[in-house]
């Protein structure tokens, strides 16, 4: 199976109060680590972004690709993702521009995982982790029909598909505290992380 990458960042970052893709992490922003991680471990590599929103600069074989909807959060994106690399790749791996601590390992092991399964996704702490999952391009149907029917949750997708769950345990060889799975969503959350990756807040 070919499975790509899809690095989503057209969010409105609510509660971050400002563009989860540009908050610089080091010596790079947020959305070109992600990108980065993904770079040499799957191919090919899009960022799904907001009609109109300004990206950091990007290698040049990544391709930009637009929500064909704003506002309409990550199953957009996601169909808006899958339908571009559905003439390249059979699956891809979505995340979001805010794992910092996401690792080619744990891309590669939940890539392997797949199988014949529409929707592969990790399952830690009683919840399932949407935004860290392969997703075949096969479930683009069933993406539209929860769109037309204003049913927007990621999970319910997962409901709906054949979907296999991968327990945290089937993961932590290749990343023990299971870091890949962890997010920023607040002011708080982005200065923890700062700490944990040993750089210094500029606030």
């Amino acid at each position: 199976m070919r499975v790509g990458a899809l690095v989503m960042c057209g969010g409105r970052s609510r509660r971050m109060g400002t563009s989860k893709a540009w908050l610089r992490f080091g010596e790079e922003y947020l959305l070109q680590r992600v990108v980065r991680v993904f770079r040499g471990t799957l191919e090919p590599v899009f960022v799904v972004s907001a009609p109109g929103q300004r990206l950091p600069r990007l290698p040049g074989n990544v391709g930009i690709i637009q929500d064909r909807v704003s506002d309409m959060g990550p199953l957009e994106a996601l169909a808006a993702g899958l339908e571009a690399i559905s003439d390249q790749a059979d699956a891809a791996f979505a995340c979001g521009c805010d794992a910092p601590f996401l690792r080619p390992e744990f891309v590669r092991r939940l890539a392997r995982l797949a199988g014949e399964a529409e929707i592969t996704v990790p399952h830690e702490d009683g919840r399932l982790h949407p935004l860290a999952a392969v997703y075949r391009v096969s479930v683009l149907p069933q993406i539209q029909e929860m769109l037309d029917a204003g049913t927007l949750r990621l999970t319910t997708l997962s409901e709906r598909c054949c979907c296999r769950r991968v327990p945290g345990s089937a993961l932590r060889d290749v990343d023990p505290e299971l870091e890949s799975l962890r997010n920023i969503n607040t002011p708080e959350e982005y200065r923890d992380a700062l700490s944990t990756a040993g750089i210094l807040c500029r606030d």
